[in-house]
This record gives structure tokens, sequence and C-alpha cells, in this order.
């Protein structure tokens, strides 16, 4: 176990600023390649078995073939917890097609690139927590494959630069006057004590956060709805909240400089924070338990 960030880069570990990639590297010309971020508590994943799902799913919808089975991406981010002093840390994969020819087509033989480093998860500020964050409202301008979590982020980026721009945590997007969700985080709507959630569809990426949220609300008696919300209940909403993986879940309490509801954090997302909280600490406990027997 080091301080020194140790990275995995094709089968090596090695220091962060050893990693090299070459410049043809598809991920590099075109950003051909999806990626993973799973945070890890108590040097525990959290709910790793959705994420390396979800990274399953997208290797499949990109016609990249999976370089590893289920037990050897298990096996590489403990490998990457156990080389770090953090007890909480963020492990971050990245697989792209490979080196090859610069040319738009797929090319053939070609070995993936597989990348993965882990970095130390920040506790979230307690001032967010009890007084929420800004946000501003933009148009969702990005393509039309959201729900595939692509390194090729640019519209995820000009988006995010524009929430700093204005001085807000976060954005909450819209397409065609349909609320969609931020730059890097799924949004959620509260109406009358119930959680509303945009469809799974091609328009968001489904955060492993939103079945999670899911879940939390029918432990907790929340009612809980996914359907097409429109920019006009996003904006009168009581409370609003967003989710992802470093960020957990966090209040909305203003947007485009406006309060939402009451301006403070409302109950239904103190209610969700708690079991959140309970959620991470049974899956901790829970693989301490695997480890004494």
């Amino acid at each position: 176990m080091t301080d020194e960030q140790i990275v995995y880069l094709n089968g090596e570990f090695m220091p962060l600023a050893e990693a090299r990639v070459p410049v043809l590297d598809r991920g590099f010309i075109f950003g051909d390649g999806v990626y993973e971020v799973a945070p890890v508590y108590g040097r525990v994943p959290f709910r790793w078995t959705q994420h390396h799902a979800r990274l399953v799913r997208n290797l499949g919808k990109l016609r990249i073939d999976d370089p590893m089975d289920a037990a050897g991406w298990r096996g590489l981010v403990d490998a990457l917890v156990a080389r770090h002093p953090w007890d909480d840390q963020f492990v971050y994969v990245q697989v792209t097609r490979g080196v090859a020819k610069r040319d738009h087509a797929f090319p053939k033989g070609v070995r993936p690139t597989v990348f993965a480093m882990s970095s130390p998860l920040p506790p979230i500020p307690a001032e967010q927590i009890e007084l929420g964050v800004a946000t501003i409202t933009l148009p969702d301008e990005r393509w039309l494959h959201c729900d595939i979590k692509s390194i090729s982020l640019l519209g995820n980026v000009l988006a995010r630069q524009a929430a700093v721009d204005a001085g807000a945590a976060e954005c909450v997007m819209f397409r065609d006057g349909w609320l969609t969700e931020g730059s890097s985080s799924n949004v959620w709507v509260v109406r009358d004590g119930r959680v509303l959630a945009p469809p799974r569809d091609n328009l968001i990426l489904e955060g492993i956060r939103y079945g999670l949220l899911e879940a939390l609300c029918a432990a907790e008696g929340v009612p809980f709805e996914v359907r097409p919300i429109a920019r006009d209940e996003v904006t009168s909403a009581d409370e609003l909240m967003l989710s992802s993986a470093t960020k957990e879940v966090l209040p909305i309490t203003r947007l485009d400089g406006r309060p939402v509801g009451a301006g403070v954090p409302g109950p239904v997302y103190r209610r969700l924070h708690a079991a959140y909280q309970r959620a991470k600490a049974a899956s901790t406990a829970e693989a301490a338990g695997r480890a004494a027997r």
C-alpha cells in the first residue's frame, strides 16, 4: 500500500506518472470507448455488480470485446483499492477499442486498451447536505445515445462548464421541453410527496443510483413514478434532487437563481439521504461479515 497513485494499464500496475497510451489509440483519436466510475466505502466497492453489468452492456453497444470476465474485473478493482491507503475511494475504469490506423470504420484484430485508477473519495460537504446546491437550466444539445457511458463527453463538458461559469454546482437539462438529466448526474423531481424520474431511454444515462433510489423509495414507502417530466413540473417542484456515484444524493435548493420549494432541503430528500447512508453502512458490514467467515 502506498500514498503514490498506482494505476492499471493493459495488464500492468504502475505509477500514474509512468502510464502512457499511443496517440493512435481510438480513445484519443475518436473518443471510441466507454468508462465506469464506482464508489468504494470502507474499502468495499458499492454496488459493483450493477456497475459491472452496465460496463458490459455498454461494451456490447459499441461492439468492443469485453477484455475480462466478471471475476477478472472484480479482481482488478480489489487490487487497485488494496494498493492505496484511503478507506473511501472511487475507481475509474476505461476501455477503448484499441490502437489502430486512423479510420472511422472498426479495425479488425485489435486488442482493447484497458485503463483503471483509484482516487480518494472526499466526503460530501456538510453544507451541501444541509443547505443544498444551486443549479441552472440548459437545453440538452448532446447526441441521441446518452444511455451509453461513452468517453465522448464534449457535450457534458460544455454543459458542466456553463454551470461552473454561472456559479452553480450542476445543470438541469431539457430536450424539447422535457427533463433529461444533469451534465454528470441524474435529476429527480418531488411533487406532492412523490418522486418522479425521467424514463430510462436513450436520452439519459441510467445511473446506478437510479435503481438504488427506486429501491430506497420502495423501502421508505415513498411513491416513485417513471414518466416524461415537463419543464414546468421541474420549475414548480416541491423538491429537486441529483444523484451520482461521487455526489451520492444531494438536494437542489436553487434553480436559475430562484428557490426550489421552500429553498431548503425537503423532507423526501432527508428520508432518502438517511436511507442511502444506511445502505452504504449495510454494504460495508456485509462485506466485513463475509471476510470474517
